[in-house]
């Protein structure tokens, strides 16, 4: 088993989403809250979510008024973190450039930790965001181009997603990239190579997430990897970046699957993992590592 950078490991549960097992429950947090500018509107409708996960997420669009004045309602009552993210254009990008100034006055004025989903930004996106002081820019890395334009209906090509990283890096955005294990309808196909990306460009920290069937999508019957497939995987994360915090996101199927999973993050030495399994903090207790609970978004530390 490979330890952590430190013997701590950290359990996110973020507030956006229920969650109550035997070892924690976090209903009633109101510390983090996700957010769309889009409502539900995605332009791509990508073939594994195709607006589903928008739809738990707060509507900026029903709140009558600015995303400052959500926010500082938000603050009023406890919320120490958003998240800001959206459906995407045809081109990719989230679009957060309307929002860039309230953003700014949200972390200079109520002080609270601000991330954003950026889709696949172009560089007036990622040098705007450079002037907020943001706490990290989310990013799923896709490594192959038939995944980007089979899955996500987009014209574009894995150095597409270098260029976004490279914008980030030259901006000093805090960069969270996310790798989705089995993207390409179950296959591991351009994992590889979005983990090479990565290295190329080091994060604050990666996330890594592995295909979850949504009903009502093209891949509501999808298989994701196998377990051996992801165990090796997450081992050669945890080899590339030896000194880069990674953490297990929220998205993975369910059940018992769940759990060994959640078995692969802990002995691969991961820092982190989101909406943990029954068992896994006394799993990594009994591995040695110290739990901690955190209501917020993976990495998020207050």
């Amino acid at each position: 088993m490979t330890l952590p950078l430190n013997s701590e490991i950290i359990f996110h549960t973020p507030g956006f989403r229920g969650y109550k097992t035997d070892e924690h429950d976090n209903r009633g947090a109101v510390e983090y809250v996700s957010v769309s500018v889009t409502g539900t509107t995605c332009a791509l409708h990508c073939d594994h979510c195709d607006t589903k996960v928008l739809r738990g997420m707060t509507d900026l669009r029903r709140f009558d008024g600015s995303l400052f004045d959500m926010c500082e309602s938000l603050a009023e009552g406890g919320t120490r973190g958003v998240l800001i993210s959206g459906g995407s254009d045809l081109r990719g990008r989230v679009p957060l450039l309307p929002y860039i100034a309230d953003l700014k006055r949200v972390r200079m004025e109520l002080g609270i930790s601000v991330r954003v989903h950026v889709g696949l930004p172009d560089e007036e996106t990622c040098a705007a965001l450079g002037e907020i002081g943001l706490d990290g820019a989310m990013i799923d890395i896709i490594g192959h181009s038939s995944t980007i334009r089979e899955v996500y209906h987009l014209d574009a090509d894995p150095e597409d997603y270098e260029d976004a990283l490279s914008w980030l890096e030259k901006y000093k955005v805090p960069m969270v990239p996310h790798i989705i294990l089995g993207l390409h309808y179950g296959k591991m196909l351009g994992e590889d190579r979005a983990l090479e990306m990565i290295v190329r460009h080091p994060p604050k920290l990666l996330a890594l997430v592995v295909l979850m069937s949504i009903s009502k999508t093209a891949m509501a019957k999808v298989n994701p990897p196998t377990l051996r497939e992801i165990g090796a995987f997450f081992q050669k994360t945890r080899g590339q970046l030896p000194f880069t915090p990674v953490m297990l996101g929220c998205a993975r199927p369910m059940g018992g699957m769940k759990v060994e999973i959640d078995r692969l993050a802990v002995d691969s030495g991961f820092n982190g993992i989101a909406f943990p399994a029954n068992g896994i903090v006394e799993y990594a207790r009994q591995a040695g590592l110290h739990p901690q609970f955190v209501n917020a978004c993976c990495g998020v530390t207050w």
